[in-house]
């Protein structure tokens, strides 16, 4: 009975890792096209609206909020498990952290770092995302902030410029971490490894990162206005 109980909890732990890992992945791929998608700013409002407008003229931004906004939470329950839940533990975890940083003995085990950093950009991701998502579901399927239903570039603009700037800013530099961070410890954990050496895999991530960490504050430059669309001569002679 031991070995069955043992077995069923083995199968049990085996499901809820390839449920975490599976909708990390997703999530992951789903924000780096989104920075894509909202990076039609930098061709000014005109390519913003034009792009938001085709994905909700087709029925593709609808549905797509309503999945991302479940699968996040699926995500969050499903890798909350893996967070201490006692404030002894949470402690013991922040201990952890500082004793490995401040370790002068041995190299940091950087994975062990790794996972510190994305349970705590975690916590952040589940208040600012939640709330993130939850405006754009109602931006998205309700008239709220503007004069129809649908994404607007000038109410993006005006939620940014009124304020927005900064939990974006943080939530920007949280999820980058995280997805990159997330999709490298995947990759470890189901075998990349054995094709790719950790430091290959780390230079790739550290890549990733970058490129849309930085893609990402140019996006919300121009979003705040301190920056003009650099690319909205593109536009300058298409037909209105």
């Amino acid at each position: 009975m031991k070995t069955l109980a043992r077995s069923v909890e083995a199968s049990r732990q085996l499901t809820y890792e390839l449920l975490s890992g599976g909708s990390g992945l997703v999530l992951a791929l789903f924000m780096w096209g989104h920075m894509v998608l909202v990076g039609s700013i930098l061709t000014g409002e005109r390519g913003f609206n034009w792009l938001a407008g085709m994905l909700e003229d087709y029925y593709i931004a609808q549905p797509t909020v309503l999945a991302i906004l479940i699968l996040f939470l699926v995500h969050a329950v499903l890798a909350g498990r893996k967070i201490p839940a006692q404030l002894a533990q949470r402690r013991q975890m922040v201990k952890l952290g500082r004793d490995l940083k401040a370790s002068s003995g041995f190299d940091p085990h950087v994975e062990s770092l790794l996972w510190i950093w994305q349970v705590r950009t975690g916590m952040l991701i589940l208040v600012l995302g939640s709330f993130h998502l939850i405006l754009l579901a109602m931006d998205t399927l309700t008239p709220l902030f503007g004069e129809r239903p649908g994404i607007e570039a000038i109410t993006s603009i005006a939620r940014v410029r009124a304020g927005l700037w900064l939990p974006y800013a943080i939530l920007l530099v949280c999820v980058e971490f995280h997805a990159g961070v997330g999709l490298y410890r995947l990759a470890i954990k189901w075998g990349a490894g054995t094709l790719l050496t950790r430091k290959t895999l780390r230079i790739l991530e550290h890549l990733l990162l970058w490129f849309f960490l930085g893609l990402g504050v140019v996006v919300l430059l121009v979003l705040a206005g301190v920056l003009p669309p650099p690319f909205e001569f593109l536009l300058a002679g298409a037909a209105t």
